[in-house]
């Protein structure tokens, strides 16, 4: 069994190989804090049972999502990079890993069977949307709200000082945001925002 601290080593090499074949892709080369995942988990709905995470990175955040009580089956999660998804694979092996790209999420999680025990409640994400295109962050989103529940939320975290959503993509699917936890204590600081249908 690979003890924990190998395995974080691991998942930072793979992170900081991805950073370096494409940095404007990688938000960071320092994995998220365990602040960071937590105050994520802190925004999931009070009754979320299934979840779905975007930017799965070296698993930070899904082992807190298991720790909050996520079944293996009842999360999947998204991972672009092969390195990376190999990594989370291999940490994780009961929970649904799934290689592609987050705009690509409704037929992603139809494919590998999620879709089939429902929508989920939760969507958390770690991808660097502030950096993104306009029309890739409006493609992204409207993916991930078409996986969500009725009521559901999308979860993300920013390094930067604004909302990690435009204005007008918000506008254009109707969604409102709330200013969540600022996480001091991670490298670099961080803030939780929360979107969901108006």
């Amino acid at each position: 069994m690979t003890s924990p601290s190998r395995a974080a080593r691991a998942g930072w090499w793979a992170l900081f190989g991805q950073w370096l074949r494409n940095p404007l892709q990688t938000a960071s080369i320092v994995p998220s804090g365990r602040d960071l995942a937590q105050a994520m988990v802190d925004e999931l709905p009070a009754d979320t049972r299934r979840a779905i995470e975007l930017g799965g990175g070296t698993g930070s955040v899904t082992r807190a999502l298991l720790a909050h009580g996520l079944r293996g089956d009842d999360l999947l999660v998204i991972e672009l990079s092969e390195s990376l998804h190999a990594h989370l694979r291999k940490r994780f092996p009961a929970v649904r890993v799934a290689l592609g790209d987050a705009s690509d999420l409704p037929a992603i999680a139809a494919h590998c069977g999620f879709l089939a025990g429902g929508q989920a409640d939760a969507i958390v994400s770690s991808l660097g949307l502030l950096a993104m295109p306009e029309d890739l962050q409006g493609r992204i989103m409207a993916a991930a709200f078409a996986c969500l529940r009725p009521g559901g939320r999308f979860i993300q975290f920013t390094y930067g000082p604004q909302a990690p959503v435009s204005e007008s993509v918000q506008q254009a699917l109707r969604l409102k945001v709330r200013r969540g936890g600022f996480v001091l204590r991670n490298v670099p600081p961080a803030t939780v925002y929360v979107y969901e249908r108006r």
